[in-house]
């Protein structure tokens, strides 16, 4: 193998010629600059940033531990809740522990948008607090049931303290906003977010073929915007498959899962099914289902837009 010198003009009329040696030098360099920065960073914990973490964690450990101790039925929405006070915490303390010790800076920046990653999770912990303090309000709460409003107002406090994180990242200009803090990948955030709640409130569909392959459209569309938001997450896995393609694939199938579920979920449901006069809390079928219903259509149109975007996209950019 020849190895030839490569050469730069400049402005003082000179050439410099740099070879192979020079370029494996200063990546070494490059690799040990990058190294020197992962060390012990206090600011992670003493900076508004990391009081933020710190009090999710705490409140989100108080409302599961207040929760656990209420010991309501193992109900799908009871056991939803718990999930997500259970798993905010270990992400927020996921995140700081990497931001203390500036791993991100070390091996996360070569193959992913931390940023944008940290302010995706942000929003995602927003959406699902806010869901569970819905919940707990609508169906676990009464005059009379103190356990089920301490849990409830926790629960809000704990959706106020991410909504907080999301709006300051959103607003900081030196973090960056490549796809899930932007619009498009907002939009993804959503979609699965959507799909966790019809998931969970599943129910009435045993002996019935039809809601069972509603079950089926339901299901297969959420891994995929998930593989999709992980891809455009990770920078060079990115630059090496054709995103654009993937997800107008995925976009397409999703969209006509959803179409058969949208016209089969309430036909079947709600046929020769009236909802009935007492319909009590989490116990009622009818009001379940009708949820289902409703967050199909949403996420439909959630689904279209996506696509009819996506499409717009890349016929703009194969233009320019």
């Amino acid at each position: 193998m020849i190895c030839h010198a490569i050469r730069f003009y400049l402005p003082r009329e000179q050439f410099v010629s740099i070879t192979p040696s020079d370029l494996l030098k200063s990546h070494s360099a490059l690799v040990i600059s990058k190294m020197e920065k992962a060390k012990f960073s206090p600011s992670a914990l003493t900076s508004t940033r990391g009081a933020l973490h710190m009090a999710q964690i705490v409140i989100c450990v108080v409302t599961f531990a207040v929760s656990y101790v209420w010991g309501k039925p193992f109900h799908t929405y009871w056991i939803y809740c718990m999930v997500v006070w259970g798993l905010c915490p270990i992400i927020s303390l996921v995140i700081t522990i990497v931001e203390m010790f500036l791993i991100h800076k070390l091996i996360l920046v070569f193959c992913m948008d931390w940023d944008d990653f940290t302010t995706g999770m942000a929003m995602m912990a927003s959406l699902c607090t806010f869901s569970c303090t819905v919940m707990f309000a609508n169906f676990y709460i009464c005059r009379k049931c103190i356990w089920g409003w301490m849990v409830t107002i926790l629960s809000a406090v704990c959706c106020a303290l991410y909504c907080v994180e999301t709006f300051r990242d959103k607003c900081d200009a030196t973090r960056s906003a490549t796809y899930v803090a932007a619009l498009p990948g907002f939009v993804k955030i959503l979609e699965a977010f959507v799909a966790c709640i019809i998931l969970i409130s599943l129910i009435g569909y045993v002996g019935k073929p039809a809601l069972l392959w509603c079950i089926v459209a339901y299901v297969i569309p959420l891994p995929l915007t998930l593989l999709t938001i992980i891809t455009n997450i990770m920078t060079k896995l990115r630059k090496c498959l054709p995103v654009d393609r993937l997800t107008m694939i995925f976009l397409i199938i999703s969209v006509l899962l959803y179409i058969s579920a949208a016209i089969l979920w309430p036909a079947y449901s709600f046929k020769d099914n009236p909802r009935p006069k007492d319909c009590p809390g989490y116990s009622c079928i009818w009001s379940i289902q009708f949820v289902v219903t409703f967050m199909t259509y949403v996420n439909l149109g959630l689904y279209i837009t996506d696509l009819v975007f996506t499409w717009c996209g890349i016929c703009g950019f194969k233009r320019s």
